[in-house]
């Protein structure tokens, strides 16, 4: 397989999330696991969200040290803006979905190449966008688990983009959001100051049974590495994002 420049420049308003749910799961090395089945969240559409912000340290520098010292109470109250805001725009987080399905089929989900899959035929993950900016709305993924029984793995990854911060400049969060039952939290708050991807939580159908886990490993190169690592196999070739498309 290899992948071509291409984004998406739209937005997709089709899909629901379905009830809100008002308390969240944090995954997390002591407790990496979670059964969507066993929740009774197994069905309906899977929402995976991307989302991060800066520390507005990370953008304006010292300019602010001023005042600080003319308020000193704030210096223990740390700054933060969400990566939507002008001053970061350079911010460029990609979420990304390698999969398997049952019957062999192998592929990916990702902005770059325009591979935004399918959400009522194979694979059964969907891309809604790719949001440059961080957004609240964030970059999404959707996974269709009404065809649960016709997927194998899923691996949920985040990498940077070229030129861009790197992850310990960039607070990202990976949200997922079951059509019942609290919604799964994974940070990326882990020190990796020159990874360029992270594989972030992986869901398998193991005997029938769906199984979220958290991976939250970094790695130096790209969707080629995090392939390896994950043995997928696929072809992979150098892709870029169209200047002209940037929002």
């Amino acid at each position: 397989m290899s992948f071509w420049d291409g984004m998406w420049r739209g937005r997709s308003t089709q899909f629901e999330s379905g009830s809100a749910a008002t308390n969240s799961i944090e995954l997390t090395k002591r407790n990496p696991t979670v059964s969507l089945t066993k929740q009774g969240a197994a069905t309906g559409n899977l929402r995976i969200n991307l989302s991060w912000r800066m520390r507005t340290s990370d953008i304006i520098g010292k300019q602010r040290s001023g005042s600080r010292l003319r308020h000193p109470f704030k210096l223990f109250q740390p700054d933060v803006v969400q990566a939507h805001t002008q001053g970061v725009v350079n911010v460029d987080l990609d979420i990304g979905c390698l999969y398997e399905l049952m019957d062999g089929d192998k592929g990916v989900v990702q902005p770059l190449g325009s591979f935004f899959g399918a959400l009522n035929a194979p694979p059964f993950v969907k891309l809604s966008g790719d949001d440059r900016f961080g957004s609240p709305s964030g970059e999404t993924i959707y996974v269709n688990l009404d065809h649960r029984e016709s997927i194998k793995r899923l691996l949920v990854f985040v990498y940077i983009y070229d030129q861009t911060p790197a992850f310990d400049r960039t607070h990202a969060k990976v949200t997922l959001y079951p059509s019942n039952g609290p919604r799964i939290e994974i940070n990326l708050d882990e020190r990796a100051p020159q990874a360029r991807s992270c594989a972030v939580v992986s869901i398998e159908n193991i005997k029938g049974e769906l199984v979220v886990r958290r991976e939250v490993k970094f790695v130096y190169g790209f969707q080629a590495e995090l392939d390896r690592l994950y043995g997928w196999g696929l072809q992979w070739g150098r892709g870029y994002k169209s200047k002209a498309g940037r929002r």
